[in-house]
């Protein structure tokens, strides 16, 4: 311990370790589990220590830790850790560190493109917003101007509602920082951190100091990406900071980065850029619990061992969630279409439905075009905690068997057996569905049919006039994630009565899902292969169900 005696000697304390060398040292040598695409970027960093300098850059290990300091003065606000102040992890410290201390020969910051891709629920937002709150107010940067940037506005606010909670949990970040409805400012400087999306009124006249790009396998666009890139022409060092998990769509503006990021990490000069990949390497099996650290560098503290677990498990069973687990929880990228549901789970969920007259239920109706399947599903809720299924099926008469030659199903066997009912002519007789409808009204108490909201034909209207309980449903996330997920859960615990009813079979065979950047999935008509009318009726069959559970604010159609 140096004293303050020894201090006015000109006795200098000894520096203290270097975070971010530790960390890329321990990693190389394999002291830290980490994947390739990690130690590529470690060595890089040992490597441009020992000749960076040829290149004119320079390493400021002071610089690296003041970035490092100022997250001691931030505060977690969920979860366990409510109110307790930030720790950096290791990796965390190595990419914060990278970034804030490379400098060039002219005295500006080395990287202007900063990308980070780690698996899910390891702390990208929380340390993002810190990032935020440094490049807005601690950068040293006169009328700076920081954006959280994404999609939509709403997605953009997460992280710079973290940034937001940490400033008011702070009394000196708040005497420095002035936190109003959508922006942080500090008047002093001339500073300010926004949320921004692409649905914002206008991105125009942007001058961009710093953007934290949340969530870019989201991005379907270069829009937000390409007015970022050409608005910080006018500042010294800026920087863009890309936080997001694997994505699927190789085509995509993620695509185009994270291939040219892997390049950099292989060799391709690029001082500007720095690259940090979490994810599993080809031929790992991503089953084996020894290996998620390489995806997850937070397991064990923001990760938790049995949460993972139990997705892994789920990932086996249902071949529609290997892909979400995959990409979400392991950090590899996936193609966009998955099969859903295992055929060995829905057929151990064929047991006899048992339902009597007068029992409740609640029901989903899929119309199709007038020439294809419409179907309608009931659930009713058991008191074993299963759900008892029925489904009616409609289609015209004619061209039974050309659709059955082009399908290679048997349309005319099914309406034979009773499965699927044909009515006459060359389109599906609304008429008909409607008086089947009724009748099933007068044998079993139904609560409620779900209807997509935007097929909302006149059959409806007349459904509505004859007194059936007809409730608009969302086709989106919002309406059939939930109900989706819970399909799920029934066929896996074997809580499902389906009757081996063929065509929900068939169906149920190919249907493929769409998933969005949080893990939501649905039934997804344009990627399934082949039709899923049927699924989709039941999927919204279960949201009414759950509905009744919960019942839903607002008005409904009854």
């Amino acid at each position: 311990m140096v004293t303050t005696a020894a201090r006015r000697r000109g006795v200098r304390p000894p520096a203290p370790p270097d975070p971010v060398a530790a960390y890329a040292s321990d990693v190389v040598a394999g002291r830290v589990l980490t994947g390739e695409l990690v130690r590529l970027a470690c060595q890089r960093h040992l490597a441009d220590l020992d000749d960076g300098a040829a290149r004119g850059l320079r390493w400021d290990p002071d610089a690296a830790q003041h970035a490092l300091d100022m997250f001691g003065y931030l505060t977690h606000h969920k979860g366990e850790w409510a109110g307790e102040p930030i720790r950096l992890e290791p990796w965390q410290a190595f990419v914060i560190g990278s970034a804030f201390g490379w400098y060039r020969a002219d005295g500006t910051r080395r990287f202007r493109l900063v990308y980070t891709e780690v698996a899910r629920k390891n702390g990208k937002s929380t340390i993002a917003a810190g990032i935020g709150l440094y490049l807005a107010f601690f950068d040293g940067e006169p009328g700076a101007e920081v954006y959280a940037a994404a999609t939509k506005r709403d997605q953009a606010r997460i992280i710079w509602d973290d940034a937001r909670r940490m400033v008011l949990a702070s009394a000196g970040l708040r005497r420095r920082i002035t936190a109003y409805v959508a922006n942080l400012h500090d008047i002093r400087s001339g500073s300010k951190f926004e949320p921004l999306g692409a649905d914002s009124d206008s991105m125009d006249g942007l001058n961009v100091h710093g953007a934290i790009i949340d969530e870019l396998h989201a991005h379907r666009t270069r829009d937000v990406w390409d007015v970022l890139e050409t608005a910080s022409g006018s500042r010294r060092q800026p920087l863009r900071w890309v936080i997001t998990t694997a994505g699927s769509a190789r085509e995509s503006i993620w695509g185009e980065l994270r291939d040219d990021a892997v390049r950099v990490l292989e060799g391709t000069p690029d001082d500007a850029q720095l690259v940090y990949i979490a994810t599993l390497d080809e031929g790992d099996d991503p089953f084996d619990e020894a290996l998620w650290p390489k995806a997850n560098p937070n397991l064990g503290v923001s990760v938790k061992v049995g949460d993972l677990r139990e997705q892994a498990e789920r990932a086996r069973r249902v071949p529609g969630r290997l892909n979400a687990f995959l990409r979400l929880r392991m950090n590899v990228p996936t193609q966009a279409a998955s099969r859903w549901l295992s055929r060995a789970s829905w057929d151990a969920n064929a047991a006899e439905p048992a339902v009597r007259p007068g029992a409740a239920c609640y029901g989903g109706l899929d119309l199709a075009s007038t020439r294809d399947l419409s179907a309608l599903v009931l659930v009713f809720p058991a008191a074993d905690g299963a759900l008892d299924v029925l489904a009616r099926f409609w289609c015209p008469e004619e061209g039974i068997a050309e659709r059955s030659r082009i399908d290679a199903v048997p349309y005319a066997d099914w309406a034979r057996d009773g499965y699927l009912r044909a009515t006459e002519g060359n389109v599906t007789d609304y008429d008909v569905i409607r008086e089947d409808i009724k009748t099933l009204a007068e044998t079993y108490a139904i609560e409620g049919i779900g209807y997509d909201r935007w097929n909302a034909s006149h059959l409806m209207t007349q459904l509505v006039g004859d007194g059936a309980p007809m409730v608009p449903t969302g086709q989106g996330f919002a309406d059939l994630s939930a109900p989706s997920k819970e399909l799920e859960k029934l066929i896996l615990g074997g809580r499902l009565r389906h009757g081996g009813h063929p065509i929900l079979a068939w169906m149920a065979d190919h249907v493929e899902v769409d998933e969005d950047a949080a893990g939501n999935i649905k039934p997804s008509k344009r990627r399934s292969t082949e039709r899923i009318d049927g699924i989709v009726a039941l999927v919204m069959a279960i949201r009414r169900w759950q509905a009744h559970l919960e019942p839903e604010p607002g008005p409904q159609i009854w």
